[in-house]
């Protein structure tokens, strides 16, 4: 088959109706009785079928050959950037991609900042120790904050004892940089503080906003490992079943990137978001199940992100006032606030339709991560592409439920736990207990 032909069907695939709900035609949104209503059997996605998979993955691979294929000039160029986005999703021909990078840093600093972002975030997310020493000369000619980052915290994965020259660096290149939220985020990094977290049962317990339900993404540092989501009603109870099991779904808040919070597609910022209502999403790797819309500080106004009638202009301090006491001076939980003042949006609490098996092997497997978001799996019927089974619509009906709200209202608080490997149920339980919750 030909990649016209591949190309024809990968998009046949997508817009054919399934015998079951359409993709949407734009987005839609829910109430809570509508979101309660339903269930999986009502949700299916073409492209999650075996057969639909496979087309778009074959458009996808000869997608990448084609870009690859072509010769050293403006157009290859032009084409690098998605080249990278679709090597890292499908995790193809990532050998043969590396040349074309190496050979593009050197001349990195006569692009666009948005093509410095593209191919940096590339050089973070799959060559890094191929590219750290085509990044320090690079640094220099960087003028603009979002790519600098980028390049610095390469440098820095690729070698821990980078920290002090790239500490040293950011206030001569940028004097101002105590005003610009991707560069106080770098500082904070390559100057770590011993001061202690303050306990975690203070964040569980504390009422954020009286009546409203509440998410707490529970992660580990690095975000290479599955992470728990759990819910908090009106009442500031966690939700258990009826037979007092406590609520606690798999959730990874992993960005394929694995760049910070304050960086374009980087992980999910720890903090306090507001969550406004629930929809279907149009873009085909987050399918038709309901997302959670949750919005960071500045992305919602003080008023949407309070949930009240207030007429109140955007400050740290407002953003701190939110949080108990005991967090408002901790610089970890206040990325979301960085996040925001960086311009970072849309970052999703939702479902997933990508193939878990291509990241086999990885510390986060079944996981599937994407931009940012905060991603729950979901099975999918390999013959039908039907969905089977949502950890993703659970989440979102056991929050509608405890948040008796109709506009859903709430929040969302991502924390991240110290230790190693997956965050378990027995974890959540003991810090759910600690703080009476």
């Amino acid at each position: 088959m030909n990649f016209r032909a591949l190309t024809l069907l990968a998009a046949a695939l997508l817009l054919a109706a399934c015998a079951t709900r359409p993709p949407p035609a734009a987005p839609k949104r829910y109430a809570a009785a509508e979101l309660l209503a339903l269930k999986p059997a009502d949700f299916g996605w073409p492209a999650s079928s075996t057969d639909g998979e496979r087309a778009l993955r074959e458009v996808a691979l000869a997608d990448i050959r084609a870009r690859l294929a072509l010769p050293p000039g403006p157009e290859r160029d032009a084409a690098l950037p998605r080249l990278f986005d679709l090597v890292a999703q499908y995790n193809a021909e990532i050998d043969a991609a590396r040349p074309l990078l190496l050979q593009a840093l050197p001349l990195l600093g006569q692009r666009d900042a948005e093509t410095q972002r593209a191919l940096l975030t590339a050089a973070h997310t799959l060559y890094a120790a191929d590219a750290a020493p085509l990044l320090w000369p690079l640094l220099p000619q960087l003028t603009a904050s979002k790519p600098f980052a980028i390049a610095a915290y390469t440098l820095l994965q690729a070698d821990g004892a980078a920290a002090p020259a790239l500490r040293a660096l950011v206030p001569q290149q940028f004097p101002n940089w105590a005003d610009d939220a991707r560069l106080t985020a770098l500082m904070q990094r390559l100057s770590p503080t011993a001061a202690a977290r303050p306990p975690l049962t203070e964040l569980l317990a504390a009422p954020l906003r009286p009546g409203h339900a509440a998410l707490y993404s529970l992660q580990r540092p690095g975000r290479t490992h599955m992470g728990l989501v759990l819910v908090r009603d009106a009442d500031g109870r966690f939700v258990r079943d009826a037979a007092g099991q406590l609520f606690a779904s798999p959730q990874l808040a992993l960005a394929r990137s694995g760049l910070p919070g304050t960086l374009t597609n980087g992980n999910t910022p720890q903090g306090l978001f507001t969550i406004v209502g629930a929809g279907t999403a149009t873009n085909p790797n987050i399918g038709p199940t309901p997302y959670l819309h949750s919005k960071l500080p500045i992305e919602a106004t003080p008023a949407e992100f309070q949930h009240a009638d207030v007429a109140v202009e955007w400050s740290e301090a407002l953003y701190e006032s939110l949080l108990p006491p005991g967090w408002r001076g901790d610089a970890g939980i206040k990325e979301a606030w960085l996040a925001g003042r960086a311009g970072r949006d849309e970052l999703l609490v939702h479902g997933t339709t990508l193939n878990p098996a291509y990241y086999a092997g990885a510390s986060y497997f079944p996981g599937t991560p994407q931009q940012g978001c905060m991603i729950s799996g979901e099975d999918w019927d390999p013959a039908s592409g039907r969905l089977l089974a949502s950890r993703q619509l659970t989440l979102a009906q056991t929050y509608a439920a405890a948040g008796r709200r109709e506009d859903l209202a709430g929040y969302l608080v991502v924390v991240e736990l110290p230790g190693a490997g997956a965050v378990t149920p027995a974890e959540a339980l003991a810090l759910v207990t600690a703080a009476g919750r």
